[in-house]
C-alpha cells in the first residue's frame, strides 16, 4: 500500500488542532514511541514506516494496526514534523476521557495554567509519570497535548497520563470544597523543602513568563516556591518551566516514601 496523495494531506492536516478534534486523531512520531504504542494496547489506525522498522515487528504487533504503510526516507519527510524523520509515525486515535474531579482529588494531581510552550508541556507529563502522577488538569488556555512537539516531547510518557481541560477555577473550587490543599508555586511562598506537603493535594504551576493568574492566586492554599541557592544575579533569574516541575513533583514523591 502505497502512502497516497489524500493520506499526505490527511497527516499533513492532523498538525493542526481543529482537525484533530474533528478527525480524533493525532500523530505520533519517532520509533520508541511507536513501538511503546504498538506495545500497548491503543489503537493505531495507520502505521507508517520505513520496511526495516516493520519488518523488525513481531506479526501479531504489526496486526494491531488498521493498515501498514511501507515508506521511503522521502516519503516519511513529506509528512513529519521533524527536520530529520525517524523511522516510523502512526496515526492514532485520541482517547476519550471525561474529567471525573472528585477521583482526581483523592490523589496528588496537578493543575497547569497557561503553559503554552509544547516543549514544557511535554517535559511535564514525562516528570508527572517519572514521578507517579497520573492526572493533569490544564486550563483551556494551555498548548493541545496531542499538538506534535508535546508528543515528541513526552517521549512515550503520555501513555502513563491522563491530560484534562477544563475550567481551573471551578476545578480548583472544587477541591476547596473537599479540604485538599491547593499548592501554587509563586516568589513568595515557602520554601518546598520546609513546606508541609501531604501525600494529596493539587499542585498549581503557571505560565512560563507570567506564572499563575491572577485570578488563581486567591485559590492557592499554601505557597511554595524554589529556593535559589546562589547569589549570581545574570542568566538565572528563574527555572524553565518542565525544570520547576521536575523538582516540586520530585520532592513530594520524597516526602511519600
Amino acid at each position: 500500500m502505497a502512502l497516497s496523495k489524500n493520506k499526505i494531506q490527511f497527516i499533513i492536516s492532523l498538525q493542526k488542532k481543529k482537525v484533530r478534534d474533528e478527525e480524533g486523531f493525532f500523530i505520533i512520531e519517532g520509533d520508541k514511541i511507536v513501538r511503546e504504542y504498538i506495545l500497548s494496547d491503543n489503537k493505531i489506525k495507520t502505521l507508517i514506516a520505513k520496511p526495516e522498522f516493520i519488518s523488525g515487528l513481531p506479526a501479531d504487533q504489526t496486526r494491531k494496526a488498521d493498515e501498514v504503510i511501507p515508506v521511503s526516507y522521502d516519503e516519511l519527510k513529506k509528512v513529519s514534523t521533524l527536520k530529520t524523520p525517524h523511522n516510523a509515525m502512526a496515526i492514532v486515535k485520541i482517547p476519550e476521557k471525561s474529567l471525573n474531579s472528585p477521583a482526581v482529588l483523592k490523589n496528588l494531581c496537578i493543575a497547569l495554567d497557561f503553559i503554552q510552550d509544547p516543549g514544557n508541556l511535554g517535559t511535564i507529563i514525562r516528570a508527572a509519570a517519572w514521578f507517579g502522577l497520573k492526572d493533569i488538569v490544564c486550563s483551556e488556555t494551555c498548548v493541545d497535548v496531542y499538538n506534535p512537539k508535546v508528543i515528541q516531547a513526552t517521549m512515550g510518557a503520555i501513555l502513563n497520563v491522563n491530560v484534562h481541560y477544563t475550567s481551573l477555577p471551578e476545578f480548583l473550587n472544587q477541591a476547596i470544597e473537599t479540604g485538599t490543599q491547593v499548592y501554587g508555586t509563586v516568589l513568595d511562598g515557602e520554601s518546598i523543602y520546609s513546606a508541609d506537603l501531604q501525600k494529596k493535594g493539587v499542585i498549581l504551576l503557571g505560565n512560563e513568563s507570567k506564572g499563575i493568574s491572577e485570578e488563581l492566586v486567591p485559590l492557592i492554599t499554601r505557597k511554595i516556591m524554589i529556593p535559589k541557592y546562589t547569589d549570581a544575579q545574570n542568566g538565572i533569574d528563574s527555572l524553565n518551566a518542565g525544570m520547576a516541575a521536575s523538582i516540586v513533583f520530585s520532592e513530594f514523591a520524597r516526602r511519600d516514601h
